[in-house]
Formats: C-alpha cells, sequence, structure tokens
C-alpha cells in the first residue's frame, strides 16, 4: 500500500538521515490513509492524535486492516497529553491550517513542546495563493470558514509570515508548492507552504 501523501516521503527522508531513536507523533492523524502508516513500515515506533472521532475511526479501520497498530487516539494538538522532550520527530500533514491562527501558533509551540533536542518538525500551511483563498466567511486575517460536508476553518499564510514561529529553531528546508489539477471536472490552485525544521 502507497501512502499518496508525497511530501511526506522527504520528510521521512529526513528523519531516515538523523541518528535519533525511531519515536513519531502525527498531529491530525485521522482519515482513510493515515501517513503513520508509512512511518510505521519503516520501523518507526507510531503515536497520533486526532481532534475528529470519525477521522479517528477511518484511521483505525485502515490500520486494523493493515495490521498495524498505530496509537492514534482522540486529543487536541493545542493541548498534548504527552512529556516534555519524548518525540524524536513530530509532524502535521493537512491539518494544522483548519484552525483559526492563534490556535495554529498554540499547536506548534506544543509540538515543539514534545520534540526532543535535535528532532525534527515538519508541518504544511495553505498559503494565500490557493485559489480558495478569500471563500467562504471571513473569520479574520485570511482565515475563513468554508463548506466541505460541514463548514471547516481554512488559515492562509503570506510566504514568510508563520516564519517567527519558528524563530527558536533552525529551518532545514522550506518550500512554496503551487499545485493546479482539476477536481470535479473545474480547474484548481492549491498553495501550500512545507517546512521542516529542528529543534535546538
Amino acid at each position: 500500500m502507497i501512502i499518496g501523501q508525497a511530501p511526506l516521503y522527504k520528510f521521512l527522508w529526513f528523519c531516515n538521515r538523523q541518528n535519533l531513536k525511531k519515536e513519531i507523533l502525527d498531529c491530525g492523524a485521522g482519515g482513510n490513509y493515515p501517513p503513520l502508516s508509512l512511518f510505521a513500515k519503516e520501523g518507526y515506533t507510531t503515536r497520533g492524535i486526532e481532534f475528529d472521532k470519525d477521522q479517528l475511526y477511518k484511521a483505525q479501520e485502515f490500520a486494523n486492516k493493515q495490521g498495524q497498530n498505530l496509537n492514534i487516539e482522540l486529543g487536541d494538538m493545542r493541548e498534548l497529553p504527552f512529556a516534555d522532550e519524548c518525540f524524536s520527530y513530530v509532524y502535521s500533514y493537512n491539518a494544522i491550517f483548519h484552525m483559526r491562527k492563534e490556535d495554529i501558533h498554540k499547536s506548534i509551540k506544543e509540538m515543539k513542546r514534545v520534540l526532543k533536542k535535535d528532532g525534527l518538525m515538519y508541518l504544511n500551511l495553505l498559503s494565500i495563493d490557493d485559489s480558495a483563498c478569500g471563500e467562504g466567511t471571513c473569520l479574520g486575517n485570511n482565515e475563513y470558514e468554508q463548506m466541505e460536508d460541514v463548514p471547516v476553518i481554512h488559515s492562509y499564510y503570506k510566504h514568510n509570515e508563520a516564519d517567527y514561529y519558528f524563530d527558536d529553531m533552525d529551518l532545514v528546508y522550506k518550500e512554496i508548492r503551487i499545485l493546479e489539477r482539476y477536481y470535479e471536472g473545474e480547474k484548481i490552485r492549491q498553495g501550500f507552504i512545507d517546512y521542516v525544521f529542528k529543534k535546538v
């Protein structure tokens, strides 16, 4: 089974080059194809936090079919139920931007807290290049409530807007990704800002 989240293969490559214990936490770990499965197959001890019960159930169902125990539990990345510096690697993929920017900043602080010294953190944010930026009910500074199956918050960032969140970390990798594709017959543009940082 191939997990389709290509940026996480890049993060896995960075992780595999470190000499740290293979322990990883996914913040926003639910869904039909939980990326923690990729890390489990590479021999990592995995833990996950998921806020949505339905997404948690989907991830557990997938893991059961794969014969994996991914250790995903219900929780909130703004208040991680883990001790300081207990994971070598922490990430949030396509999840953290479904909050207001104040809560995103809180979540990043929590991710940094549970990350070991010299450990790596990956996350991606939505960029203002995204064609959906500006759609829906405006909640603040490029923050919108947009309809999916239910109303979902999407926060969009200028290219360097979030850099100050990581002033206490070393930048390993940053990429502005702009993807164009067809979705339900309509051409859309997706914009992301990907980060990998090391805790110092």
